[in-house]
């Protein structure tokens, strides 16, 4: 009988050998697929039988060897720490992918960078100064005036463009994010199902783990494996995958007033996937995520200068410096809106300051104590024109005229008498009214200017005749005059030019930064990847060496086998 016993334990060692030749085969089969876990068998006693016991110790006898398990050899701390900084990388990349697109529309633009279609305005400033009644020199600057809108107007559409097409690729993003997520709930029963069967599914964890990588490039996720082998999976904290259930993303509009989309929960009653209205920081783990990446560089609007907070314009400091936060939080994260709202504030300071000057205005109070801003007709330069126009700018909005037509109003005087008066009231910017302001979109070279270019206001308003040299002067004057920061995190302002200057060195900069930002994430994911793969990959050299080890155990238990078979035929042939 013992001789028997000693046949199944030859035999266990035979199943052992085998299974580990079948595992060491089913690597070296995997060697270049992607994402393939090596597996090792774990050999254990299979069970002891007890023949008795002395002082010392018992009497144990061995029934042979089995295997544990098949196990996938994997590092779940490595796994979370790429995947955490994988969508980092991600997410910066979307930012730099922005940027580069961006640069492109001002570095050059129809084979002409738009700093020199600043210069050329400027230098046609400068010509008319000299000759103020030098038609070539007013119509070179109607002309440089239209090129220099068509340009601003171009780059601003594109930008706008480019902007509504991220849509396509949140859409198609959120679009594989529901698609991993069928597909990790349908891993999820497979799994289960073989592995409630006692077997392990190892190819198939392969394949969830996978899925899992690809979901956090793009967006941040945690993860857990219950009892039953089934992985739950959540994303920016709300349950997307569970036992039985895919909690799936859409697309919605950001607001009525706009085309561009954001993902929503459409199991969770349409809430927000991300809350962008706080400020993403690598401390908080709040910059990971394509997804993220590609709706913070989006934004949510097309900006334009009124989303830049002015100290002026506010009451208080504190309104103020709640401002400039909310601010930084939005529109100055967001690559595309700020680049929009800080090109949008140099064109209207230029358009807007050389208006000024052409039809300067003055503050009037009304007998009701408002405050109106009426054309200036004492200081007003008129037209060359014979009917001596006054109030003609050089620039206007399309929907909304510069002035009223003239009426009558009633003004309260210093001494505090009131006088009725003709003027023409001022329209006046109103940031709720995209319609009214001196904004890209909404700004157009005055077509009366365009059609007779003797009505551009040069000419003394005192009837002599005379050219208006103190109007000539503030135009150059004004062009070297600083009108605004780049943002409100800026204390120097800046002139026209070197506003420009500024605007694009930061582009450049933060271009820059961008690239760093993901080249370094780059190297540290690829070193994190590395490690993985050391402990994962699977090494021919260390699989055909078993191989030969298995083997030789293989034969081993054959020989030991055939030792007992021989043992037994000679002691049954002298029985």
């Amino acid at each position: 009988m013992a001789s028997f016993g000693s046949l199944y334990i030859g035999v266990s060692g035979l199943n052992v050998s085998q299974a580990a030749l079948n595992v060491t085969a089913h690597n070296l089969a995997n060697v270049d697929t992607k994402g393939f876990v090596r597996q090792q068998v774990v050999q254990t006693d299979f069970r002891y039988i007890k023949l008795g016991e002395s002082h010392l110790s018992s009497f144990m006898k061995g029934l042979g060897a089995d295997f544990a398990e098949i196990k996938q050899v994997r590092d779940f701390f490595l796994d979370q720490a790429y995947r955490q900084e994988i969508g980092r990388q991600a997410f910066y990349e979307a930012q730099y992918e922005a940027l580069y697109e961006i640069e492109g529309l001002f570095g050059e633009l129809e084979g002409e960078s738009f700093q020199e279609t600043m210069n050329n305005f400027w230098v046609a400033l400068q010509e008319l100064a000299k000759e103020p009644d030098n038609i070539v020199a007013r119509s070179s600057l109607v002309e440089t005036a239209v090129n220099f809108i068509e340009r601003a107007e171009n780059i601003s559409k594109q930008l706008k463009d480019y902007q509504i097409n991220l849509n396509t690729k949140i859409k198609d993003q959120v679009d594989r994010i529901n698609k991993i997520g069928d597909e990790l709930r349908e891993l999820n029963l497979k799994i289960r199902q073989y592995e409630s069967a006692g077997e392990k599914a190892n190819d198939l964890r392969d394949q969830r783990n996978n899925l899992l990588d690809e979901l956090s490039q793009m967006v941040s996720i945690t993860y857990k494996e219950n009892s039953n082998s089934m992985v739950y999976v959540s994303i920016e904290g709300v349950t997307f995958v569970d036992e039985d259930n895919v909690y799936r993303m859409g697309t919605v509009k950001v607001n009525e007033s706009t085309d561009m989309l954001k993902p929503v929960w459409l199991s969770h009653g349409n809430v927000d996937v991300f809350n962008l209205d706080k400020a993403v920081t690598s401390e908080k783990n709040t910059d990971i995520g394509s997804l993220k990446g590609l709706l913070v560089a989006r934004g949510y609007k097309q900006a334009n200068y009124t989303d830049i907070p002015v100290r002026e314009n506010f009451e208080s400091d504190s309104l103020y410096e709640k401002a400039v936060i909310e601010y930084n939080n939005t529109i100055g994260a967001s690559v595309i809106m700020n680049i929009q709202a800080q090109f949008d504030q140099l064109i209207h300071g230029i358009t807007t300051t050389i208006n000024d000057i052409l039809c300067p205005n003055k503050e009037v109070t009304l007998a009701d104590g408002t405050k109106i801003k009426i054309l200036d007709e004492e200081r007003a330069p008129v037209g060359a024109d014979a009917g001596k126009t006054m109030g003609e700018a050089l620039f206007n909005r399309k929907s909304t005229p510069r002035y009223t037509e003239p009426e009558e109003i009633v003004i309260l005087k210093e001494d505090g008498t009131t006088e009725t008066i003709i003027a023409r009231i001022y329209n006046e910017e109103n940031p709720e009214d995209n319609y009214s302001l001196f904004t890209l979109g909404e700004i157009t070279v005055n077509p009366n200017i365009l059609h007779n270019y003797a009505l551009i206001p040069l000419s003394s308003n005192m009837g002599t005749g005379d050219f208006d040299i103190e109007t000539a002067k503030k135009l150059l004057e004004a062009w070297q005059k600083p009108f605004a920061t780049l943002s409100p995190n800026y204390l120097t302002k800046n002139n026209f030019s070197d506003y420009y200057n500024s605007f694009i060195s930061e582009l450049a900069n933060l271009g820059e930064q961008y690239r760093t930002i993901s080249s370094n994430q780059a190297s540290m994911v690829e070193s994190i990847d590395n490690k993985r793969m050391e402990i994962t990959a699977v090494s021919s050299d260390e699989e055909l060496t078993n191989l030969i080890k298995y083997q030789h155990a293989y034969n081993a238990s054959a020989r030991y086998i055939n030792v007992i078979s021989e043992m037994l035929k000679d002691i049954i042939e002298k029985l």
